[in-house]
């Protein structure tokens, strides 16, 4: 079940994802590189992160976050390279850490994945299916709302006008 958890885990932080990257982190999330996500890191640990999202950034980059290192932090570009790839849909990481950070990149609740699965086994979060379903239903339905039936001109061409005249 866990593997099947982590799946459902990994589905709804790409599509978090996709509804983060038109807002607030915009410049850093449209079009991500390691660069722009290790930026995005650092803005989002300057305002005040929780216990569990340090313990991520710990695990994840091998230093603890301390706001005077920040130089020693921005040698860690590479680290960012699974969580670039994860969220442009090219690959899907096994490093557990890099996901939790992509959740935190993303403001994905509930994080870490530990949370998210204990909480999967309680029944409290909703199946991705169930989602995706109801996401379609409204699509469809706003879809409808805006077609509206095309009007035929009745203008004729100049040309077939002249046309018929001789014709």
């Amino acid at each position: 079940m866990q593997n099947n958890t982590l799946q459902q885990y990994k589905t709804a932080i790409r599509k978090k994802y996709e509804t983060e990257k038109g807002g607030k982190y915009f410049d850093y999330l449209y079009k991500p590189s390691r660069g722009k996500l290790r930026d995005l890191c650092w803005l989002i640990f300057e305002n005040n992160p929780t216990k569990e999202d340090l313990n991520v950034f710990s695990n994840l980059l091998g230093l603890d976050f301390d706001h005077s290192k920040k130089n020693k932090f921005k040698e860690k570009k590479d680290k960012f390279r699974p969580i670039e790839t994860f969220l442009k849909g090219e690959t899907d990481p096994s490093n557990i850490d890099a996901i939790n950070m992509a959740a935190i990149l993303v403001d994905f609740e509930p994080r870490p994945f530990k949370k998210f699965y204990e909480m999967s086994k309680t029944g409290e979060i909703k199946p991705a299916k169930k989602l995706e379903k109801t996401k379609t239903v409204f699509e469809k339905k706003s879809a409808t709302k805006r077609e509206k039936p095309e009007k035929k001109s009745k203008k004729r061409s100049f040309f077939l006008d002249f046309k018929s005249m001789f014709f």
